[in-house]
Order: structure tokens, then C-alpha cells, then sequence
């Protein structure tokens, strides 16, 4: 760890999983993808989901709790939980054991909505059982970016863990991607009723055949924890939280910017694009759609300038642009394609900053006993409090009549983050402990 806070180098040799970096990187990346396309094909189709398994009901009002429930607490806030518990497996069982975990309850969990019955079938058992579904996704979502983080740069050679941090979001949209255009395409080619009846269970079913794809691809995975750490005690569930405080708020304060930016840019925009500048709703999501593919072509360019200058400049061109900049590009849109997707991608460059290399910054910050666990607590809450409730907090100031609000509302969290950045110990040109 000493070598790490004080960025000098080692002559440490690569280690086994280091000399394998297409099969690691796509054990992670692909697995990562399967896990989003699942998330967030849900978040797609949610409107169909709502009429066949949540409809009002006068005499029942079990049923709009039900749907509150899953809508807001079970896929947020059950990912802390899945941060700790799968990250608690990553430290204790080993990498690949935990993406193991991972695929398969976002497989079984997918299946389980595909397969969910409507209420006018089942009654209150089917909003349950899409509770119950949401519930194993919350714990999956938040349990794949402990582990996949940690894999990803422990799977990385001298020089390249900015490189292969950045496949992270690289595949997180990738899924983003497939998911919106698989929804987009049933849509588009069937007819209400069939929507209704069984089109959108389709992309849920497909999730589930993705997920053993993905389960086969992680089998031939090399772990990345080292002997050492395999033959030493294994540590408390709590543990990260207890010996190292000061790191989880440290995570905290690093994704806290990170994560407004990341979820306003990428998802809240086209709503916020058509309720402040009368964007008309198809000109909002193809621009949301160009500008992700764009995002994605960014991440490993992000990464490998890491590796190079380090983690520290990146960092503050993200956060300090976007405490400048979120104001005046969010009240430039117009009811103009053009400008909202020039906005949108020059957020997109500004975001690169941070999502590039936020997995190797967290890995960077733990150490390897506790590493998995130690990033996805504190990691996946602060994503729970300040990303998943953006789309929220941004309909709350419009309801109250201060919209122009929002913008501020980024920057200041993106200055705040700004500040811990300054205070973060280069890390980019030194070795890894494992």
C-alpha cells in the first residue's frame, strides 16, 4: 500500500491474470453489459410492467405500495446491500466466485420478471413477485461493481489500469445501448396488444439466455487475488467500515460529483431537455442515444490519458468543468436536436473525467483484504442518495416552480467532489498491492 500513496514504482512481476487481458476483460465486460442491459431494460419498459402488474385499484391498497416500494426502494437502495454482501464474498471467496453470484442472480432475476403474471392473473402475488425480482437485480447491480472494479484493475498489467477501468462503463453502456434498442425495435414492430400481452417480456427472457452466456465466459476467468491473500484470514463482514473510515468517506466524496453528473447526463437529460425546452420526446432519446454511443467510444481514451498524466488531472477536468459548466450548458437547450445533442455530448466529454477511471481510483484507495467490500458500500450508497434520486430531485424543482434550480443543485455536488480531489494522493504510476 505504501508504494500506491506515494506513486513509486516496484518491480513487481504482472501477475497470472495480467498475462491474460482479453480473457479478463471480457469475463468482466461482458458480465458487467449482461448485468445493465438487465437493469435497465426494466427502467425501458416500465410503463408496460406498471398497467400489467400494478393497476390501480380502489379496493386493494396493498397494490400502489407495493409498486412505490419496487419502483424506489428496491432498485436504489437494495444495492449498498448487494455492495456489501457480494464485496464481503469478492474478499472472502475470491473474485470470480463473486461474479459467479452476480450473473446468476441477475439471470434468475431477470427470468423471474419475464415471467412475472399480471394481476388480473395472480392478484397481489404478482406485484411480489416483481418485488422479489427487483430485489435479487438490487443486490445484483450493487454486488457487480464491487467485484467486477476490483477484478478489472487487479486483472491489469503495469500502466494499463486506467486503460482497463475505463471497460467498465464501456460495457455499462453497451447494455444501455442493447437494451434501449431492443425496446425501441418491439415497440416499434408490434402492436399495443401484443406489447401488452407478452412483447414485453421478451427482452427479460433474453436477459436470462445472456446471463449463462456471460456465466460461461467468467468460468474461464483467472483470479485476481494473490496467494497471500487467499491463504490469509478471511476478513469480517464489517470490516472495510471499521478499520477503514476514512476511506469509505473518501469514496463517498469521490462518486458523490460523479454520480449526479453521470445519471443527469445519460438518463435525466431527455426528460429534463422536454419539460424546460419543449424538445419534442423522439428528437430527446435519439439524441440520448448518439450521445451514449459517443460516451462509450470515450472511456478508453479517458483511461489510458490516466495512466499517463494520472488520476488526479482527470479528475479535477471533470469536476471542476462541470461545477462551471453544468449552469450555463443546461439553460442553453432550445427546442433544437442540434443544440441538445451538442450540449449533451460536451457533458458526455466532461463525465469521461470521472467514469474512465472511477473503478482504478477506488481500487487504488483500499487495500486488497478488504478491497471489494471496501468500495461497494460506501460506493452504491452515495449512488442510492445522490444518482438514483436526480430524476427526482430535478422533478421536485420543476413541481415547485424552480427548475433552473437543478443545474446548481450538479455543480455544487461536482465542486464539493472537486475539493476531495485535490486532496487525493497520485496514485496512477504505482503498483497495485494484491
Amino acid at each position: 500500500m505504501v508504494a500506491i500513496m506515494t506513486g513509486m514504482h516496484t518491480d513487481a512481476p504482472p501477475s497470472p491474470a495480467a498475462r491474460r487481458p482479453v480473457r479478463q476483460l471480457l469475463a468482466a465486460s461482458v458480465g458487467n453489459a449482461v448485468e445493465w442491459y438487465d437493469w435497465y431494460a426494466y427502467t425501458f419498459l416500465a410503463t408496460y410492467i406498471a398497467d400489467q402488474v400494478f393497476p390501480g385499484s380502489a379496493d386493494n391498497s396493498l397494490v400502489p405500495l407495493l409498486s412505490t416500494f419496487a419502483v424506489f426502494a428496491v432498485g436504489f437502495f437494495m444495492r449498498p446491500v448487494g455492495g456489501l454482501l457480494m464485496g464481503a464474498i469478492a474478499d472472502r471467496r475470491g473474485r470470480r466466485a463473486a461474479l459467479t453470484v452476480t450473473i446468476l442472480l441477475m439471470g434468475g432475476s431477470s427470468l423471474l420478471v419475464g415471467l412475472t403474471p399480471t394481476y388480473a392473473a395472480a392478484g397481489v402475488l404478482a406485484p411480489v413477485v416483481l418485488v422479489l425480482a427487483r430485489l435479487l437485480q438490487g443486490l445484483s447491480v450493487g454486488g457487480e461493481f464491487a467485484a467486477s472494479t476490483t477484478f478489472l484493475v487487479e486483472s491489469a498489467g503495469p500502466g494499463r489500469r486506467g486503460l482497463f477501468s475505463s471497460f467498465q462503463y464501456v460495457s455499462t453502456t453497451a447494455g444501455q445501448l442493447v437494451a434501449s434498442g431492443l425496446a425501441t425495435l418491439l415497440v416499434d414492430t408490434l402492436s399495443e396488444d401484443r406489447m401488452n400481452g407478452w412483447g414485453w417480456r421478451v427482452p427479460f427472457v433474453c436477459g436470462a439466455v445472456l446471463s449463462l452466456v456471460g456465466f460461461w465466459i467468467r468460468q474461464g476467468a483467472q483470479e485476481t487475488r494473490s496467494t497471500e491473500q487467499q491463504r490469509a484470514p478471511r476478513p469480517a463482514l464489517f470490516e472495510a467500515l471499521r478499520r477503514h473510515p476514512r476511506e469509505s468517506l473518501l469514496i463517498c466524496g469521490i462518486t458523490a460529483g460523479g454520480t449526479i453528473a453521470y445519471y443527469t447526463w445519460t438518463s435525466y437529460l431527455p426528460t429534463y431537455a422536454e419539460l424546460e425546452a419543449g424538445v419534442a420526446k423522439s428528437d430527446a432519446l435519439l439524441a440520448g442515444t448518439i450521445s451514449l454511443a459517443f460516451f462509450g467510444l470515450l472511456q478508453p481514451l479517458g483511461g489510458m490519458l490516466s495512466d499517463r498524466f494520472g488520476r488526479r488531472p482527470l479528475l479535477l477536468f471533470f469536476g471542476v468543468g462541470c461545477a462551471l459548466l453544468s449552469v450555463p450548458l443546461l439553460h442553453s437547450l432550445r427546442d433544437s436536436f442540434a443544440v441538445l445533442l451538442l450540449v449533451q455530448c460536451a457533458g458526455m466529454v466532461l463525465l469521461t473525467g470521472f467514469t474512465s477511471i472511477s473503478a482504478a481510483v477506488n481500487a487504488e484507495v483500499f487495500p486488497p483484504r478488504v478491497r471489494a467490500a471496501g468500495i461497494g458500500f460506501p460506493y452504491s450508497l452515495t449512488v442510492a442518495l445522490f444518482g438514483g434520486t436526480a430524476p427526482y430531485v430535478g422533478t421536485l424543482f420543476k413541481d415547485l416552480g424552480h427548475s433552473g434550480l437543478f443545474p446548481w443543485y450538479v455543480a455544487v455536488l461536482c465542486l464539493l467532489s472537486s475539493l476531495v480531489y485535490l486532496r487525493l494522493p497520485e496514485t496512477a504510476h504505482g503498483e497495485l498491492e494484491r
